[in-house]
């Protein structure tokens, strides 16, 4: 779970700056040409607050993530990044002293109604841990898990699938001949671009990373933030890290959150190279955090 910590006052004295190359959109061909104003959005977060019993985590939070992008979610431990994630699918929901107001839509349809299918909507906006969580079943059967849940048992449907979805997590070539080999044999990146692969079969419309990197070594994260880049456009794919450079690296859209409050949002490139809030350049700069 996570809640919202207390935050110690930035230190008057600023630390060495972190050098961060953003590297340039693909759309439009340079990343000044993306505009949150120009896109399409796919999930919209409305005046949304939270609470883990007495203590408000999220405050009044707004967001319109565009379709079809990455949107990088940053800011100190205890921000409240997490809680907004795992609130897009209602993992929330299985804390008993959370409650929440406002309203979160997907392609214009709520999803914090009562009446919303939850494993419905898990499914349609899947999810990665920062733990890696294969299951103590077969690769394959990892793969094709939420498709066993809807009932689905045709062999050339789960085939396809399995091979389609093991592809897009640039995982086919170094599993395929041990398809239906324990999961938890293979390595710790191996294995997060697995619970990538069955996050992603279902065909999700929103994919949602939480800190997807942090457990891996630097191989295995280049690995991880290569598979960011090339899901991109399939899927809206909305990515929490502390990790500066890879928000940089991997994301065309930054919100950076403060407190339970986001303070800024707006294309990589101006969150990290001309931020229009201080708080958000002391951030990206090394100052506090």
């Amino acid at each position: 779970m996570t809640t919202l910590m207390e935050e110690k006052p930035a230190s008057a004295t600023p630390t060495h700056a972190v050098s961060v190359a953003v590297a340039p959109a693909v759309t439009g061909g340079s990343a000044g040409g993306l505009s949150l104003a120009n896109e399409e959005t796919v999930l919209e977060v409305d005046q949304f607050n939270l609470w883990y019993g007495a203590k408000q985590a999220l405050f009044d939070v707004n967001l319109k993530f565009p379709r079809g992008k990455v949107t990088a979610l940053i800011g100190p431990s205890g921000c409240g990044k997490s809680t907004l994630i795992r609130s897009i699918n209602r993992l929330n929901d299985l804390i008993d002293s959370v409650r929440y107001s406002g309203d979160m839509r997907l392609n214009g349809a709520s999803i914090l109604g009562r009446n919303v299918d939850v494993i419905e909507l898990r499914k349609r906006t899947g999810m990665v841990f920062q733990k890696t969580n294969p299951f103590p079943m077969s690769i394959y059967e990892n793969v094709i898990y939420p498709l066993r849940i809807d009932g689905e048992n045709r062999k050339s449907v789960l085939d396809e699938i399995v091979e389609r979805s093991l592809r897009r997590a640039a995982l086919w070539d170094e599993v395929k001949d041990r398809l239906h080999e324990s999961a938890l044999q293979m390595s710790g990146g191996q294995q997060q671009r697995l619970c990538i692969a069955r996050a992603i079969s279902a065909e999700p419309e929103v994919l949602l990373m939480d800190e997807p990197c942090s457990a891996l070594d630097p191989i295995a994260t280049a690995k991880i933030e290569e598979l960011i880049y090339q899901l991109k456009g399939l899927y809206s794919v909305i990515i929490v890290t502390h990790n500066m450079q890879q928000a940089a690296r991997v994301s065309d859209y930054t919100a950076f959150f403060y407190l339970g409050r986001l303070i800024e949002y707006d294309t990589t490139e101006k969150i990290f190279t001309n931020p229009g809030n201080k708080q958000t350049e002391d951030y990206v700069t090394g100052r506090f955090g």
